[in-house]
């Protein structure tokens, strides 16, 4: 491992000593020199939970309900970790005895709550005052909620008409939503998910504009620019610099070649940005393919990272 590595790994676990387990929010200087280009070496440990979004198909066909999820991701997929999506409990963010109830089956089925994913509720970064308040005070709920359930974040989008070169009064409202979110010893992080949130420049200027320690990135190994899987920026560059901030990492898979590798993206090469990031939370398993069932879909992943954990990465 390279001194620079010790060093990073050094400076988080400091952070997230100091920072409560919110994790790092500071970029450091040395940071702007990541590269997706990782040397050759060992994939690190790191923990694996599935997104809920993995099974969306059947949950929007009602096949199994958000409450079923935890013990569906326990039973059929052993994964012992959730991230739920807040489309499918929508009217539920202030249900207390329904999130007691998920609590509950999520602990009888030894599953751990990491984070809400949050759809729907406002553009947080709007030009728009009035819509940037409406959109934060929507989102307060959901803070709540994942604390009530033991989670450590909620995901929320970017949305709204803003850039890199003109952040307007987004950072504010962003900031707003932090403030409550440290109250409750959530993070708030941001997934590439579209529009400006899928340039990194726009992103990262949004985080170091925000600089609050429980305000970071999700980053998606698939969700940048793209036509048919042909990527119009290097993923592998963008994602190496959104980690120095993540607080979550999400391995979206479409499809699989006949070895067990992803068709479309190199999970070896991304796993080992992760690995020098000095990250070793979780990886969500969101599966978004249609070649394979979603079941197949998910266990698949699932044997790819367990494969890539632990193994050596050659470029």
């Amino acid at each position: 491992m390279s001194a620079a590595n010790v060093t990073r790994r050094r400076f988080v676990q400091g952070s997230l000593a100091i920072g409560a387990g919110f994790g790092l929010g500071i970029r450091p200087a040395w940071a702007d020199d990541v590269s997706g280009k990782p040397a050759a070496g060992k994939i690190g440990d790191f923990k694996i939970s599935l997104a809920e979004w993995s099974l969306h198909k059947a949950l929007f066909k009602g096949e199994l309900t958000n409450l079923d999820f935890p013990k569906v991701a326990r039973e059929e997929y052993g994964i012992a970790a959730v991230e739920f999506v807040n489309q499918f409990f929508k009217d539920k963010a202030q249900d207390s005895a329904y999130l007691k109830d998920l609590k509950n089956r999520a602990n009888d089925n030894g599953v751990t709550c990491v984070l809400i994913m949050i759809d729907g509720e406002g553009e947080l970064c709007s030009k728009d005052a009035k819509k940037r308040d409406e959109a934060v005070d929507k989102h307060k709920k959901w803070v709540d909620a994942a604390a009530a359930l033991g989670c450590h974040a909620i995901r929320v989008n970017a949305a709204g008409q803003w850039s890199g070169s003109d952040l307007h009064d987004a950072p504010e409202a962003c900031r707003k939503l932090a403030e409550h979110g440290a109250k409750n010893k959530i993070s708030i992080i941001i997934e590439n998910h579209g529009g400006p949130s899928s340039d990194p420049d726009s992103l990262l200027a949004l985080i170091k504009a925000v600089k609050m320690k429980n305000f970071g990135t999700l980053p998606d190994f698939g969700n940048f620019p793209n036509k048919n899987h042909e990527y119009s920026i290097d993923v592998y560059d963008a994602i190496a610099r959104m980690m120095p901030y993540a607080k979550g990492v999400s391995a979206k898979s479409y499809d699989f070649e006949p070895d067990g590798r992803e068709k479309w993206l190199d999970f070896a090469r991304i796993l080992k940005i992760v690995t020098d990031s000095g990250y070793r939370g979780f990886v969500g398993i969101e599966y978004e393919g249609s070649k394979l069932s979603e079941p197949e879909g998910i266990k698949a992943t699932r044997k790819l990272l367990e494969t890539l954990r632990g193994a050596d990465y050659k470029p």
